[in-house]
């Protein structure tokens, strides 16, 4: 790709994609050259919806497309590694979706693919570019609660609506990857280093008459190598109190000389900081750019501020985060929070990387 020109971008799989076709679509950095679903209808249905007919079921063709210099993958979650494996061989940038990977079998393998090909990739991770997170992570960054103490994170929400969905009741469904992998990539960026996790997890009565297999309410404690400790929990299936008491996901970051805390859904945001100043700042007037559909199911702003940071990494050289080694960092937490459900005890995350063969893939550059 030369420099200043726009990304050529291809979108794998229309459902969640949708959301970046409307990004990309509205975009200064951002050519969208061709969309795929296997799903005739679905595509026919995109294209009418977003005026933007080139579209194909063969995702060999979209490879083979000289004009795409990267491939955004909204497919299911299993079909991850494939999709960017073959995106990859092909000498194409990702942009895919979280979770990034449902199992970790192929890991190594990508990490090694992508060294040999020289292509970029990037975990849609979209919770870090919502508003308020953005501004606390900035504020942070300034240093205006000092050094982080503690982090709290959470994702509670009444999804009982997913019940309606057949894919959701299928036992490869976890809400562990398609709803805590939110607030726990906040742990990791801001304590990237977690060496242990401990974790209860329960199915609900709404959930069990429901028919989901696997846990739907879910509390977690990590302990960093540093000896820090955060916290995140997530539900699923119940009521939820009013927005004006209560976030459906938050960040909370106690620091040394004060706090913060980002609001999700009601781009809202709230510090305390070093001087002993108390500010409440939303961005209600931004809220046609994040939530363009029905409801707040897609946030495609997000996408349009995400997708805008990786085409902007490409053209300048620098690196967009969550990449590929923090993506599967964040998958090998999600797996040992997942082997401490099932064993009632702490895990440790070394025992993962252990048994991936990681080890050397995920060290830090001295």
């Amino acid at each position: 790709m030369k420099a200043n020109r726009k990304l050529g971008l291809g979108i794998l799989g229309l459902g969640e994609g949708r959301s970046t076709i409307s990004a990309s679509l509205n975009s200064e950095n951002i050519e969208l050259v061709q969309i795929c679903d296997i799903n005739l209808n679905l595509c026919k249905q995109r294209a009418k919806e977003f005026d933007f007919h080139h579209y194909t079921t063969d995702f060999h063709e979209m490879l083979s497309n000289p004009a795409i210099d990267a491939i955004g993958i909204y497919t299911p979650d299993h079909l991850h590694a494939q999709h960017i494996r073959m995106a990859m061989e092909h000498g194409k940038h990702v942009v895919c979706t979280k979770p990034l990977l449902d199992d970790l079998t192929e890991a190594v393998a990508l990490l090694e693919l992508q060294k040999k090909q020289g292509v970029r990739l990037f975990v849609g991770q979209s919770s870090r570019f919502f508003e308020p997170m953005r501004r606390q992570r900035e504020d942070f960054q300034k240093g205006l609660i000092g050094d982080l103490i503690t982090i709290e994170a959470y994702y509670h929400a009444d999804h009982r609506w997913f019940l309606n969905k057949p894919w959701a009741l299928e036992s490869s469904f976890k809400w562990l990857f398609g709803g805590l992998s939110h607030p726990v990539d906040f742990i990791r960026w801001y304590l990237p280093e977690i060496d242990e996790v401990m974790g209860y997890g329960m199915l609900s009565a709404n959930g069990l008459e429901g028919g989901l297999k696997n846990h739907d309410t879910m509390h977690f404690i990590f302990k960093s190598k540093d000896g820090r400790i955060a916290r995140v929990s997530g539900a699923y299936t119940g009521p939820v109190q009013p927005a004006l008491r209560d976030s459906e996901m938050s960040c909370i970051l106690r620091g040394t000389k004060g706090c913060s805390q980002g609001d999700y859904m009601e781009l809202r945001y709230a510090i305390t900081t070093n001087e002993g100043e108390e500010q409440v700042i939303t961005w209600e007037h931004k809220s046609k750019h994040y939530f363009r559909f029905e409801g707040k199911s897609h946030h495609a702003g997000e996408y349009n501020n995400y997708l805008e940071h990786f085409a902007t990494s490409i053209q300048e050289g620098f690196t967009a985060y969550p990449d590929l080694k923090e993506g599967i960092g964040t998958i090998v937490l999600l797996k040992a929070m997942e082997k401490s459900l099932l064993s009632g005890k702490p895990e440790k995350l070394e025992d993962i990387i252990n048994t991936y063969g990681l080890g050397s893939h995920l060290k830090k550059p001295n």
